[in-house]
């Protein structure tokens, strides 16, 4: 019953491609450059770089990796609601910071990760 099956889809896809008549063949060189131009406008292009600031509690510090995590509250220039999440932060601006402590912060979002830019105990 396999056998059979497997020879009538063989046989089906011999006459599909037959009936075709054209045979496969590689793209030419112009075919292959208006393909990748193509390709080029639909690319994804990098994100601009925005700037959100806010107030956050810290709740990890990991200066080796040079990242704070932060449960902020909404960062309305970057149309973010509160939530908690980590950032890159070089070991100079967490140097007086430690987990609890209430901060004001600026950071720059590139549309995949953010960066700390400014990070100061809040009054």
């Amino acid at each position: 019953m396999k056998a059979s099956i497997g020879i009538a889809l063989s046989l089906a896809l011999s006459v599909a491609l037959a009936g075709c008549g054209k045979q496969s063949e590689a793209p030419k060189a112009d075919e292959k450059a208006a393909a990748a131009a193509n390709d080029a406008g639909t690319m994804a292009m990098p994100a601009e770089t925005k700037h959100g600031k806010g107030t956050a509690t810290v709740t990890a510090i990991d200066t080796a990796k040079g990242q704070v995590t932060l449960d902020h509250s909404a960062i309305v220039e970057l149309e973010w609601p509160p939530m908690t999440m980590g950032f890159a932060a070089k070991p100079d601006l967490l140097k007086d910071i430690k987990v609890g402590d209430k901060v004001a912060f600026e950071l720059d979002w590139d549309g995949k990760a953010g960066t700390i830019t400014k990070l100061d105990k809040a009054p």
